[in-house]
């Protein structure tokens, strides 16, 4: 199942602040973060889908080069988006 716009926008209003705001790191975090459970979710299925696996990879390098940034510029921010998606450091 692909991610919808109207799931988008919730995600960017949920963590942006505004649906139009899709530049914001947290937002994009968000963003990368439900793409990562959904091919995690597929690879559980699909063992030998490699081509997904190795977008998996490349995403989850995209997402901790935003955290890494937003760990740099914003301490406060860094640990809210880690409590709220859930995510281990």
């Amino acid at each position: 199942m692909k991610l919808t716009s109207e799931g988008k926008t919730s995600i960017f209003k949920k963590f942006g602040g505004s649906e139009k705001n899709t530049g914001s790191t947290e937002g994009q975090i968000a963003l990368f973060t439900e793409r990562i459970s959904f091919m995690t979710q597929h690879l559980q299925v699909f063992k030998k889908d490699f081509s997904t696996q190795r977008a998996l990879i490349n995403l989850v390098g995209k997402r901790r080069s935003l955290l890494d940034y937003l760990q740099k510029k914003d301490i406060e921010r860094y640990r809210k988006i880690l409590t709220e998606l859930n995510i281990r450091k």
